[in-house]
């Protein structure tokens, strides 16, 4: 991770100023039983997308607040990332998709017995979202709702 002394002028000007959201309490739940016998969600702030779906909006001021579904049998390589932030290298997304939405290392535990199984599908969201309102109150509860559907009993958040 990069200090702030790294990064460009516009970028520390913006993270210093900024009005960050604090939730106090954090959202916490104990697991409902061990995480070998759980299944896992991944939520990722990517801004991935399938090929056939639609891409995130950047024009959208304050930041596109919608969602995609990603399926689990989904080819890596082959999710589009429009993601609006030049905050970070987009490199690293570039040549390895599991930086965001690490489907491959999910795999890998259950194979290892440490996770119980995946999802049937994952969540992408946009990052960079300055005016979280709609995020908050409509876009999080319904996909959130999209899990507690599938029987998801913990989400890896992966922010970006």
């Amino acid at each position: 991770m990069a200090s702030l002394d790294e990064m460009p002028f516009k970028i520390r000007v913006f993270l210093t100023t900024y009005p960050w959201r604090r939730i106090d309490p954090p959202a916490w739940a104990p697991l409902p039983r061990p995480l070998s016998e759980c299944r896992l969600g991944l939520v990722t702030s990517g801004g991935l997308s399938m090929p056939d779906q639609p891409p995130f909006d950047e024009t959208v001021k304050g930041g596109d607040w919608s969602y995609r579904w990603i399926p689990l049998d989904a080819k890596l390589p082959s999710l589009v990332e429009s993601h609006k932030s030049d905050a970070f290298d987009h490199r690293g997304l570039a040549a390895d998709r599991n930086l965001a939405l690490p489907l491959d290392r999910g795999h890998e535990l259950v194979a290892a017995g440490r996770l119980g199984e995946l999802n049937r599908r994952h969540l992408s969201f946009m990052g960079s979202i300055t005016a979280p309102g709609r995020l908050i109150a409509e876009s999080a509860p319904e996909a959130a709702a999209g899990f507690v559907a599938d029987g998801v009993d913990v989400a890896l958040l992966v922010p970006v």
